[in-house]
């Protein structure tokens, strides 16, 4: 008699301590094929892999050998400046005190006050588990605001309120629908303030804002700061068809990297591929939001382009001359759509955003057309190379029709991005004076 499947765990593993081995069968019976594992020295994510697990189970060395395989120059260094000859399967205890730790103290000291803004609508489950990873955050200088968008029910308020009472907790209602209009009202609400975005089905690593603030302090000409996320569980397929195709932080992995105008000639800012981050793990300094005029109305969740609202923001920061930091250290865990219908909708919005927001760019600056038809064979090579960073990491059980489905998206995008565009004219329109 077969076992039930379990696509994959997914295990978070600090090579100073304790290297655990992961079973084949889980607690609930079901058989393990697969293990996706974060590697992290002193907390520091060092690198990811995924790893088959055989019916005998992974044990802490074969754990230890993936991670020699995955991330062995940086652990080497790391190992050689903790006076240590190699990770054991035993807790150890370094001889010096490690400088990514050092560094993360001096940070602490003086750490700046963030906002962290979470919107939503109708999730309650879901944001309750977020604002719990927020509270348990180890930053000393936060709040948590979050935007009730064109609430139905009070369900959001309730959960605001019942965490309000165990922190820095409040509560905004932004009663017109769609996300950027949510996101313009937290702005609204919170001038002059850092602002950290995270989405209600994400949690956040106990030192999101820790790394955040490390950012902050080591590039202070970054305007932007995007961290890494990573996948908080691949129970089904469908999310392990997620994270194939990329998950949300396509072909960056856990290298630090840096966007600007210096940096324009390696990777356009028209052309997010690997991105320059995403919505659900953004920074922004005070006052860049309001000079690239805030997020555009007609995109993001809730309007016919479906997304792409901080694809077009990270874009015009750039174009504007602004730069964009991108911080693997800060890690936050998303819950991947969990069944097949909500991960075709997903991919048709992705690629439905990005034209919408191409169609943004060139109604503001029609000149760019001719940089973006200069970038338009490297977007075919992009769609239809079976190298390319859009489709190599796909494995042979992925569904095709998930990325004719992103095709189709990108299609619809300009129309889309018209009709939202009416959409939010109106809605301006026969909004009542203040």
């Amino acid at each position: 008699m077969s076992l039930e499947v379990l696509p994959a765990v997914v295990r978070d593993i600090e090579l100073t301590g304790a290297v655990p081995s992961i079973p084949a069968v889980a607690g609930d019976g079901r058989r393990v094929e697969q293990a996706w594992i974060l590697f992290r020295w002193f907390s520091e994510p060092l690198g990811a892999t995924l790893l088959d697990v055989p019916a005998t189970g992974l044990t802490g060395a074969d754990l230890i050998a993936a991670a020699e395989a995955e991330v062995g120059d940086a652990l080497a260094e790391r190992l050689a400046a903790a006076g240590l000859d190699r990770v054991t399967t035993e807790a150890q205890t370094p001889a010096t005190e490690s400088a990514f730790l050092a560094r993360r103290r001096e940070v602490l000291a003086d750490a700046p006050p963030i906002t962290v803004v979470i919107c939503t609508r109708e999730r309650p489950g879901d944001l309750a588990r977020c604002l719990d990873s927020l509270l348990r955050q180890e930053y000393p200088r936060f709040s948590v605001l979050v935007v009730d968008n064109a609430p139905t029910t009070e369900a959001t308020s309730e959960v605001v309120h019942a965490a309000a009472r165990r922190g820095p907790v409040r509560y905004l209602r932004e009663p017109q629908p769609g996300l950027s209009f949510a996101r313009n009202a937290a702005v609204a609400a919170a001038p002059g303030e850092i602002l950290a975005w995270i989405d209600d089905d994400e949690v956040a690593d106990p030192h999101w804002l820790a790394e955040v603030a490390r950012a902050l302090a080591d590039h202070p000409e970054a305007d932007v700061v995007s961290g890494v996320i990573v996948p908080a569980e691949l129970e089904t397929r469908a999310q392990v068809w997620f994270e194939q195709f990329g998950g949300h932080s396509k072909g960056r992995g856990f290298r630090p990297d840096t966007f600007s105008p210096a940096t324009a000639h390696i990777q356009s800012p028209l052309y997010p591929l690997p991105p320059f981050g995403t919505g659900a793990n953004m920074t922004f300094r005070p006052g860049v939001i309001e000079k690239i005029g805030g997020w555009d109305v007609a995109l993001g969740a809730g309007t016919p382009a479906m997304g792409s609202e901080d694809t077009l923001a990270f874009t015009q920061v750039l174009l504007g001359g602004g730069t964009i930091v991108y911080q693997p250290t800060a890690v936050t865990w998303h819950y991947h759509r969990r069944d097949m219908a909500g991960l075709h909708k997903q991919m048709v919005g992705y690629g439905c955003g990005l034209t919408a927001a191409y169609t943004s760019l060139l109604l503001k600056k029609p000149s760019l057309i001719f940089k973006l038809l200069a970038l338009a064979p490297t977007a075919l090579r992009d769609l239809t190379g079976s190298d390319s960073l859009r489709v190599s990491t796909l494995q042979a059980d992925f569904p095709r029709e998930l990325l004719g489905a992103n095709r189709r998206g990108m299609l619809r995008g300009p129309r889309a991005y018209l009709r939202g565009r009416r959409a939010a004219k109106a809605a301006a329109r026969a909004k009542p004076a203040r």
